[in-house]
């Protein structure tokens, strides 16, 4: 009876060994790839335009808030207990539209991250699409990312169709 489990197991193993040697696995550099394509570098040049006016924006409104703050700060003592809690009142509420303008800008659904969504998005799609048909092409089973793959040590050049995705895609 041991015999017999002894041997299933071995056959087991084998079976599994024999499965995995039949894997082929292919690698891509995705910032290798984005980097190559002009129409991600595009994007990319769009997003920081859009994130450098609208930090501009910010920068004034802030500054607007300390100005105010020492404005206050100076003239505090002249003013009225009415008119300090009118000035104070008007302080925070500025402060409040500075941090109302980074959450729209910059928060995690702000107006950059749809931005990112709109340009970025399809350039993945598209780069998926070639990947996929790139390994249906070759009989791919797996593709990894190798920009993304910290416990990767060494890969054979062979294995990398980083390339081959960028001229399926139309570029380099």
């Amino acid at each position: 009876m041991k015999r017999i489990i002894i041997l299933l197991l071995i056959a087991v193993m084998a079976s599994g060994t024999t499965f995995a040697k039949d894997q082929s696995i292919a690698y891509i550099d995705m910032a290798y790839i984005l980097k190559n394509l002009p129409q991600y570098e595009q994007a990319n040049e769009q997003l920081s335009m859009l994130s450098k006016r609208w930090q501009k924006e910010i920068d004034a409104a802030q500054q607007e808030a300390r100005v105010m703050a020492t404005n206050y700060q100076t003239e505090q003592i002249f003013l009225s207990e009415t008119m300090r809690t009118q000035r104070e009142q008007e302080i925070v509420k500025k402060e409040q539209e500075v941090l109302e303008l980074k959450r729209k800008y910059f928060g995690q659904e702000g107006e950059l991250y749809k931005k990112r969504e709109a340009l970025i998005k399809p350039i993945q799609d598209e780069i998926y699409t070639a990947i996929q048909d790139l390994a249906n092409e070759k009989r791919i089973d797996i593709v990894k990312d190798r920009s993304a793959d910290p416990s990767l040590i060494y890969m054979s050049s062979k294995l990398d169709i980083s390339d081959q995705v960028l001229r399926k895609l139309g570029a380099k």
